[in-house]
């Protein structure tokens, strides 16, 4: 089984996910102890509009599919609202994270200058 997820990306990432043939999130810089993909649209596209693109002028919905017994592992937090719903996955684990992306990623919405 799978679960969808979405992450807001900006210009930057976008660029390395494609880099990776769209199949993979880069590593966290160093001062991103947490990769937090999100639960739905909603959330990803409020991100996208009310700080990638104030911040980097840019922004990105991602949207991608995950082996639902991997995550299983990890609980949703919920960090505000009914639709601030996002995994935290540690940035040790991206790696392992990446290798249960099932399919590419995609990008399903987008903000430009």
């Amino acid at each position: 089984m799978k679960i969808t997820l979405f992450r807001p990306v900006n210009a930057q990432e976008l660029a390395l996910i494609e880099k990776s043939g769209f199949r993979a999130f880069p590593p966290r810089l160093t001062d991103q102890p947490i990769f937090y993909p999100v639960c739905n649209f909603e959330y990803a596209r409020q991100i996208t509009v009310e700080w990638n693109f104030p911040a980097y002028g840019n922004g990105y919905v991602t949207e991608f599919d995950v082996d639902s017994n991997f995550l299983a592992k990890y609980q949703v937090e919920n960090v505000g609202g009914v639709i601030h719903n996002e995994y935290w996955i540690p940035a040790e684990d991206l790696e392992q994270f990446n290798q249960h992306i099932i399919g590419q990623i995609r990008v399903v919405f987008k903000k430009e200058d």
